[in-house]
C-alpha cells in the first residue's frame, strides 16, 4: 500500500491496480502544476490546464518511466505542452480576426492578449508582454525554469532536449527579456 512517504513512481505503479492511489499524486503536485499553468497563461485558462494535466497523466500513467522517482517534471511537461497548444490557438484565432478585419502581419494584438493572460498579480504588465513576445521554444524553457522551478536536467527531460540546448534557450530568453525590460530596470539573475 502506498502512503505520503511513497515515491511518485511507487504511487503511479500502485495506481495501475488501484486507480484511487493516483489521488496522492494529485494532492502532492497539483499546487505546483496549478501555479505553473496560471503564471504561464492566466487564471482561467491556467485552472483548466492544471485540471487537464491530471486527466492526461491519469490516462497515460502506464507510459510513465518508473525509473524516475518524481513525477513533477513529467506533469509540468504535460502542462507545458498544453500551454503551448493554448498559445498556438490564441495565435490562430487572432490571425483569423485580423483577416476578417482586413489586417495582416500585426502581432501587437496577439501579444497584448497573451500578456493579459499571464498572472498579473506576480508580474508587471511589461514583463507579461516581454514574456509573451519570446519565441515559443524560449518562452517554454523560461516558463518551466521560472514558474515551474525545474532544473536544467528536468527541463531537458521534459522537452527531450540536450541540457546544453536548455541552457542556451534559457540564456537567449533571459537576454531578450533583459533587453525588453532594460528601461524599467527589471533584473533577471544569472543562468547559474
Amino acid at each position: 500500500m502506498v502512503d505520503d512517504t511513497s515515491s511518485d513512481a511507487e504511487i503511479i505503479a500502485a495506481s495501475l491496480d488501484d486507480p484511487d492511489c493516483f489521488g496522492l499524486l494529485f494532492e502532492r503536485h497539483f499546487p505546483a502544476v496549478f501555479s505553473y499553468a496560471v503564471r504561464s497563461i492566466g487564471a482561467v485558462e491556467g485552472e483548466e490546464i492544471a485540471s487537464e494535466v491530471f486527466v492526461q497523466a491519469f490516462s497515460s500513467r502506464r507510459r510513465f518511466d518508473l525509473s524516475y522517482r518524481s513525477a513533477r517534471p513529467w506533469l509540468l511537461g504535460i502542462a507545458s505542452n498544453l500551454v503551448s497548444t493554448r498559445y498556438r490557438s490564441f495565435e490562430r484565432r487572432n490571425r483569423a480576426y485580423r483577416r476578417a478585419l482586413g489586417r495582416t502581419g500585426d502581432t501587437e494584438e496577439f501579444e497584448s492578449e497573451v500578456a493579459d493572460r499571464v498572472d498579473a498579480s506576480s508580474h508587471s504588465e511589461r514583463v507579461q508582454a516581454a514574456l509573451a513576445a519570446l519565441r515559443p521554444p524560449e518562452r517554454t524553457v523560461v516558463s518551466l525554469f521560472v514558474f515551474g522551478g525545474l532544473s536544467y536536467q528536468e527541463i531537458a527531460q521534459v522537452l527531450d532536449l540536450r541540457e546544453g540546448t536548455v541552457k542556451s534557450r534559457l540564456s537567449r530568453g533571459r537576454a531578450n527579456l533583459r533587453n525588453a525590460l532594460a528601461d524599467i530596470g527589471e533584473q533577471w539573475g544569472n543562468d547559474e
